[in-house]
């Protein structure tokens, strides 16, 4: 994965490809990225919620843990009980640190005993491997990052186009996963709300099944900022924005992901701290935020109470086309929480008025089985 001319950003396996269907290009954690393709973003955003959408993610790393330590060094690392997950089953989870933040959310794996697949984010692969290279000295564990493009293809038309194109994919269920052939790592997963597929491989793997896949009419490149409408939609969080290093589990309304059991044993790093958390109670709580009128209110904007009293912010806002109006996620006080609650963003001098809104915005359709 070589650096662009610039000498600061990396590009993509692909980025032949993506240069041939016009793409435009945007920095995005240290890499040039696609950001739209001539469709526009909402055109894009629109498609993969009515037919199938690829994504070139590869910015993101896939890291193979292995040995007869893997399962207790990642139950060390996450709020994660490994070894319960059932095989090909994919967990989501966290690397925490001290004070239980949020250092990185991360997809789990369990591919076979004493093997697991961790997916990371793109801004914080570099530390993530690094941190587990550090928690693995000395263990029976072997830390390999994966050199493969990493597609998404995400929409209601994805799995039948999946089949077509010989992927034995019919027994997958939302997150679960298997190896369909040596170097390849393919979950029923993705970051929109729709049903979808993850797909690990090879490059030269990777231009062949782009050529089936754009064989079927309904297949379309999508860029990072029709990603992103899509996932807020949803209510998924970014990490950098709605989740980060100072914000933990429990103010970001995500104590599913951590275990009744594994909260109990606290042998994870962070739990001290997480669970003195969990006791006090969410010192914010992350709500859905639907502005009045057309006009998107943006991560940042200060958020208040109807006597001018500062009671949160905005961490990710735009406009939602499935949704047909402007969408927003961030924090406020939990008094200040309950859906249909009026808050107020500072909006370039103006006060605009949002309504606390339930997550998400539009329903998943996952294939749950």
């Amino acid at each position: 994965m070589a650096e662009d001319v610039n000498g600061t950003l990396k590009s993509l396996p692909l980025q032949d490809l993506h240069e041939a269907a016009n793409a435009r290009f945007g920095a995005f954690a240290g890499w040039n990225m696609p950001i739209t393709y001539p469709l526009g973003v909402m055109k894009e955003h629109l498609h993969t919620r009515e037919n199938a959408s690829l994504f070139d993610i590869s910015h993101m790393r896939v890291i193979e843990v292995s040995g007869e330590d893997a399962a207790a060094l990642l139950a060390h690392a996450c709020p994660l009980d490994p070894v319960s997950i059932p095989l090909k089953n994919s967990k989501y989870t966290f690397f925490l640190n001290e004070e239980a933040g949020v250092e990185d959310d991360v997809i789990v794996t369990h591919l076979e005993d004493q093997r697991f697949m961790v997916v990371a984010n793109a801004g914080n692969a570099d530390a993530d491997i690094a941190h587990l290279q550090k928690l693995a000295e000395g263990k029976n564990v072997k830390i390999n990052p994966l050199d493969c493009v990493l597609l998404a293809l995400q929409g209601p038309a994805a799995a039948e186009i999946a089949e077509k194109c010989g992927l034995n994919i019919a027994d997958l269920t939302f997150m679960t996963g298997f190896e369909p052939q040596e170097g390849w790592f393919v979950t029923r997963s993705g970051y929109t709300g729709e049903d979808g597929f993850e797909i690990a491989l090879p490059e030269k793997d990777a231009r062949i099944l782009l050529k089936k896949l754009f064989a079927d009419e309904r297949v379309a490149w999508v860029g990072l900022a029709a990603r992103d409408s899509l996932r807020l939609e949803a209510g998924l969080c970014l990490h950098g924005q709605d989740i980060t290093p100072e914000i933990n589990p429990v103010d970001a309304g995500l104590l599913w992901a951590v275990p009744k059991p594994v909260r109990e044993s606290a042998g994870f790093i962070g739990a001290k701290a997480f669970l003195e958390k969990l006791a006090a109670g969410a010192k914010v709580k992350r709500v859905g935020l639907k502005p009045e009128g057309r006009q998107p209110v943006r991560a940042g904007a200060e958020l208040f109470d109807a006597d001018g009293n500062k009671i949160g912010q905005v961490t990710s806002g735009g406009f939602g086309p499935s949704a047909g109006f402007p969408v927003a996620m961030g924090y406020v006080t939990p008094d200040n929480a309950a859906i249909g609650t009026k808050v107020f963003a500072e909006v370039r001098g103006n006060r605009v008025p949002l309504d606390i809104h339930p997550l998400p915005f539009t329903p998943h359709r996952y294939r749950k089985g």
